[in-house]
């Protein structure tokens, strides 16, 4: 109902810049909440950021606050990641994803989220 395709990915030096979008289309008038979750290999899949698709409210994991933004574009039903300050530890592959339901409670838990896209790796070299 809901398809979500990233892009941006790729490799950056540490203290580098990158930005991730995610297209969405479809029933997109189902989304209240669009999120970027990260995976590292052997990590589970942790939250990084979400926003409220109408008003633009946004909510950050801890450990990205005052370096990732995320904004939305609803004219093209886009959704972006400005990341900045890159550390190592940022590399995974990230994830769009759109949340149906209506709530800012237990924004941070992947199972809130009925579609995903397929993800673009992110790489920070030290």
């Amino acid at each position: 109902q809901v398809q979500l395709v990233e892009s941006g990915g790729g490799l950056v030096q540490a203290g580098g810049s990158l930005r991730l979008s995610c297209a969405a289309s479809g029933r997109t008038f189902l989304t209240y909440y669009m999120g970027w979750f990260r995976q590292a290999p052997g990590q589970e899949r942790e939250f990084v950021a979400a926003i409220t698709w109408s008003s633009g409210s946004t909510y950050y994991a801890d450990s990205v606050k005052g370096r990732f933004t995320i904004s939305r574009d609803n004219a093209g039903n886009t959704v972006h990641l400005q990341m900045n300050s890159l550390k190592p530890e940022d590399t995974a592959v990230y994830y769009c994803a759109a949340r149906i339901k209506y709530g800012s409670n237990s924004l941070h838990l992947p199972s809130e989220y009925a579609y995903w896209g397929q993800g673009t790796q992110v790489t920070v070299s030290s």
